[in-house]
């Protein structure tokens, strides 16, 4: 039997991904099933030791992991036309302009979201001099909009469930400054590829593929069963009515979770080598899906 240690974080559109794979909706032969919820930052930092056998990963982190994980091609969360959002107390003009000099909490260095906030301040500053300074002050997810709400930061960068609740009283009534998936797929037409999971390369390959179909499998139970699922799903939804809570697993477990396409590569490849690019990733090794060939 075969033991497959899982990361991932402790949030909705996870949840639901996971639920059959969780509580034995699946007959997975000799392969038994562990998890482990952290947060994305933490699964990101964990990813360098290669401690879980699959991880759930940003994929800015993944350009630092590639030479020990391989990308499962199930599982990837894209907002397609939405993602990301930056919020401010107080927000008036234009983004760059009020960006500059901000303390902007950010949900982790290597998160996503933090290298589409980079991205967008150095691309829409081009042809208007250097991109906005700003400054990073990592601050846990869950935590972000407390500390813009109170005033110990200027802004803070929304990942999961608090995209949808920002500007609501008990948030502080926080205002938008950008949508970084509205403002990726303006510039690329394409989804903002946000987090994906990723298997270690060193396990046999009909293992990677076995495992490859239980967690497709697990995707497809929980759209099948999407009421039992989302019950689940609920439990990790921070306060979400269950009609929020619906609509954030909505946004991130899409057509891109079942399989990426063409389009869902694209825009992972388009994401990453724009990150080099920039010179944000110091380096790439060997980006590849499992159902390539793994060397």
């Amino acid at each position: 039997m075969a033991l497959i240690r899982v990361g991932h974080s402790p949030d909705p559109d996870d949840a639901f991904m996971f639920y059959a794979l969780t509580f034995g909706k699946l007959d997975t032969g000799e392969e038994r099933y562990e998890h482990h919820l952290l947060d994305i930052e933490t699964l990101n930092r964990k990813a360098e030791s290669a401690e879980f056998e699959v991880t759930a990963i940003s994929f800015h982190a993944y350009a630092y992991v590639a030479d020990r994980y391989a990308l499962l091609p199930h599982g990837a969360s894209m907002g397609d036309g939405y993602g990301p959002i930056l919020v401010a107390r107080r927000f008036g003009g234009e983004p760059l302009a009020w960006l500059a000099g901000k303390r902007i909490a950010v949900p982790g260095t290597r998160t996503s979201a933090f290298l589409a906030l980079r991205l967008f301040a150095r691309g829409s500053g081009q042809g208007r001099g250097a991109p906005p300074a700003f400054d990073a002050v990592v601050t846990p997810f869950d935590q972000i909009i407390t500390v813009v709400a109170s005033g110990q930061c200027d802004g803070g960068l929304l990942i999961h469930e608090g995209q949808l609740t920002y500007h609501q009283a008990q948030s502080g009534r926080l205002q938008k400054v950008v949508d970084l998936g509205a403002w990726w797929k303006s510039e690329t037409g394409l989804p903002l590829p946000l987090g994906g999971n990723a298997i270690r390369r060193d396990l046999a390959p009909d293992l990677i593929t076995r495992v490859s179909r239980h967690i497709q499998a697990s995707i497809q139970w929980g759209l099948a069963h999407r009421g039992e699922a989302l019950q689940y799903a609920l439990k990790h939804a921070r306060g979400l009515d269950s009609a929020l809570a619906d609509e954030f697993v909505r946004m991130y477990v899409n057509q891109y979770t079942l399989e990426y396409g063409s389009k869902g590569r694209e825009a992972v490849q388009e994401f990453i080598g724009l990150g080099r690019k920039a010179g944000y990733i110091e380096s790439l090794l060997n980006l590849q899906w499992s159902d390539q060939e793994v060397t």
